[in-house]
């Protein structure tokens, strides 16, 4: 099994192009590359000559012997009555695809939309509307199991947050275009159980993995084993339904204190930890 992780916070602290290099030397296979944050805004979407700057990627990645199996799109994907914001990242989300395929990524995580009436109709024809840009680009389209907090500031669940409705929303598209990438850390926060989830996604739709650990009051994108998530019961759970897919970390809060100095052991043991759990689901 490929282990990935995203190169969110190696990339915040180095830039993309010393993210890869570290991450390649951890021992990583793949990586997830993240275009949601604005240390790398500008190169991607706005710089005419944007292009040079992402096959300058793909080309370190080949030299350091990784390659970009997945990818984030600028998040959030629409703001409800924000009609500035939405007229960037429209153009945004569909840069995003086409940088994938000039990346070779083969999914993209593009996250639903809580539009509070018609959600799935809404986040059904949004996802149809990016759909001739990723069969252009040959890009599979992944939707992640979300959750919100409500007004008093408890996290409650969101969009595809529960078994049921991810996979109604995952039924009603084109399974040839669209998959499922399961969040680990957001299954519990919002009540519901990880073996049960990845169960009713199954061999078919779950493809995709964000994996982190949470103390399931926040949502701590830490490093399996460092919260509450029964991670033997998890890689059992992905073991009994031949998952298929990539094993990727999207475990940053881990690294975010880590000095300089300790970077290199701090990615050689979130390694070494992918490398268990894969064994755990591949023995």
């Amino acid at each position: 099994m490929i282990l990935s992780t995203q190169t969110d916070a190696t990339a915040k602290r180095y830039g993309d192009i010393e993210a890869v290099k570290r991450l390649a030397n951890a021992g990583f296979d793949a990586l997830d590359f993240t275009m949601f944050d604005e240390h790398n805004e500008q190169q991607l979407f706005f710089d005419p000559n944007y292009e040079e700057y992402v096959y300058a990627l793909k080309q370190t990645a080949t030299q350091c012997g990784v390659y970009f199996n997945q990818a984030h799109a600028p998040f959030p994907s629409y703001r409800i009555n924000d009609a500035e914001y939405n007229k960037k990242t429209v153009p945004k989300l569909h840069r995003s695809i086409e940088i994938c395929g000039m990346l070779g990524v083969k999914n993209i995580i593009i996250h639903p939309v809580d539009f509070k009436d018609d959600n799935k109709k809404q986040n059904i024809a949004m996802y149809l509307s990016l759909l001739p840009t990723a069969k252009k680009a040959g890009v599979k389209i992944a939707l992640e199991n979300m959750w919100t907090r409500d007004k008093r500031g408890y996290i409650v669940s969101n969009v595809c947050s529960v078994p049921s409705e991810f996979c109604d929303f995952l039924e009603a598209l084109d399974p040839n275009w669209f998959t499922a990438c399961l969040d680990l850390g957001h299954i519990g926060l919002v009540g519901e159980d990880e073996t049960n989830f990845i169960h009713a996604l199954g061999h078919e739709k779950l493809t995709c993995l964000h994996v982190h650990d949470t103390i399931l009051t926040q949502d701590s994108h830490t490093l399996p084993f460092c919260g509450k998530i029964d991670w033997i019961s998890v890689t059992k759970a992905l073991k009994d339904i031949r998952y298929k897919g990539d094993f990727t970390f999207e475990a940053d809060n881990f690294l975010s204190h880590v000095p300089d100095g300790f970077m290199e052991t701090a990615l050689k043991y979130m390694h070494d930890c992918g490398r268990y759990l894969i064994s755990m689901i591949e023995e």
